[in-house]
């Protein structure tokens, strides 16, 4: 008996020491996203994604600016050389050498090339649009998993003040039964009930305290921040109004992202197409350079030096009549191709269909239940407290009112459970609609 009252206290002294001495900063909905926004890893990956693709669609990667390329080089030779004349006169030079320099500008510009390169600069520009649609994505998921977690860290804030006060209300109990026991009003198992469930409200205490514990570090992860920062968290959860709501899911079929960017992947695959029938057309071209050569030769050469510079400009036409069939094929893959990209949106708008009709459904059924666990908590409070005031009369036994104590514990669990499980479901049917980042936390 000794040993297991001691027992007994150091479970309370543990619950004592691990129980926080001051205020926590308060992490607010707001700042949690702002952190999130800041510092995610998954985020700054996609933002990275969308400035290559913003580099991508630039005037510099577009192929309307001319080449510009500048040469120059030089040459030396020494030979032996035995030259004959027309005149008859031969001459002999041994070691004869000669140089030759010349450095050139050369500008080359294609002035038309069948609107290949038309096509395919709306096509970067198109798959800009698709990398912002994708970093969109990504933030929402994040934001989804953000809230998924912080909801978790409140629900469980919300059930140790639950649980807190059982063990409060159990501990009473037993201070009560310690002292009907010394005046001979209850036997010693009033007092052993009240310390085994006296132990049993610790250890779930000191359980939901550790889950908190992870729950917080979990969320950290999320925001990037410090692994072991504390805070507390705001446990206020608002819901959307049903006009709102009825309105997001009436617009989501021009909203969901999915679908946004099954279109734009559409758009691309036709800019393809568009582009593949370049082959059939010609190219025209622009060239021009500005050269200078300077050469030295030796007295078997008709000129002993000679330096030229110039200008020189021209223009080509290319037209490749046949090339052996590859680029007919490259067009009907990319027919192909555009097709497919039809079927996959219609695949994609009927899944959305069907993902935000099982979402509008779980949504309203979370709400009926957490209606009924609110009223499911006022019967559970008033039962604890009639049967509280019958065992301090001695009308019920202590197993009936731990009976009662734990039906309202688990009512309170539940309702704080079913709440935060509404406000996930209706987290849930905004993505699919695609209004997570257009309404208020």
């Amino acid at each position: 008996m000794r040993v297991f009252s001691i027992s007994i206290l150091t479970f309370i002294l543990s619950l004592c020491s691990s129980a926080p001495t001051h205020a926590q900063e308060l992490l607010s909905k707001k700042e949690a996203i702002t952190q999130m926004l800041s510092n995610n890893f998954g985020i700054q990956l996609a933002e990275n994604q969308l400035e290559i693709a913003d580099n991508n669609q630039g005037i510099l990667n577009s192929g309307y600016l001319p080449r510009l390329t500048g040469n120059a080089g030089g040459n030396y030779t020494k030979d032996d050389q035995d030259v004959t004349f027309r005149d008859g006169e031969q001459n002999s030079i041994v070691g004869a050498e000669t140089t030759r320099y010349n450095a050139s500008i050369n500008l080359n510009y294609t002035l038309f090339d069948g609107l290949g390169r038309f096509w395919n600069y709306k096509r970067l520009k198109e798959e800009y649009d698709l990398s912002s649609l994708e970093a969109r994505q990504t933030i929402e998921t994040t934001m989804l998993q953000l809230f998924t977690v912080y909801y978790e860290v409140a629900r469980l804030t919300e059930n140790e003040q639950v649980l807190q006060q059982t063990y409060k209300n159990t501990k009473q109990r037993l201070k009560r039964a310690e002292y009907n026991f010394q005046f001979g009003q209850v036997n010693k198992l009033e007092v052993l009930n009240a310390e085994v469930d006296l132990v049993n409200d610790s250890i779930n205490l000191m359980n939901n305290r550790q889950l908190l514990k992870n729950a917080k570090r979990d969320l950290n992860v999320v925001i990037n921040s410090e692994l072991e920062q504390n805070f507390e968290v705001d446990t206020l959860v608002s819901f959307t109004s049903p006009i709102q709501i009825e309105n997001f899911v009436n617009t989501s079929q021009s909203n969901n992202v999915r679908l946004l960017q099954a279109e734009k992947n559409i758009t691309i695959s036709d800019y393809d197409y568009k582009a593949s029938k370049a082959v059939f057309l010609p190219s025209i071209g622009l060239t021009g350079s500005y050269g200078w050569n300077e050469g030295n030769f030796p007295v078997t050469s008709f000129a002993t030096s000679s330096t030229t510079t110039g200008v020189s400009g021209g223009i080509s036409l290319t037209w490749d009549l046949f090339d052996g069939g590859s680029g007919i094929t490259r067009m009907k893959n990319a027919k192909i191709n555009y097709d497919n990209q039809q079927l996959v949106k219609a695949q994609i708008r009927q899944q959305v269909k069907r993902d935000i009709s099982n979402a509008l459904g779980n949504y309203h059924t979370r709400l009926e239940v957490l209606e009924l666990q609110t009223q499911n908590i006022l019967t559970a409070k008033n039962n604890f407290e009639r049967s509280n005031e019958q065992y301090k009369l001695g009308q019920i036994t202590s197993v009936e009112l731990r009976q009662a104590q734990i039906n309202l514990l688990n009512a309170q669990t539940s309702k704080n459970l079913a709440k935060y499980d509404a406000k996930i479901a209706e987290l849930e049917l905004l993505q699919l609609t695609g209004q997570l980042l257009n309404v208020d936390f």
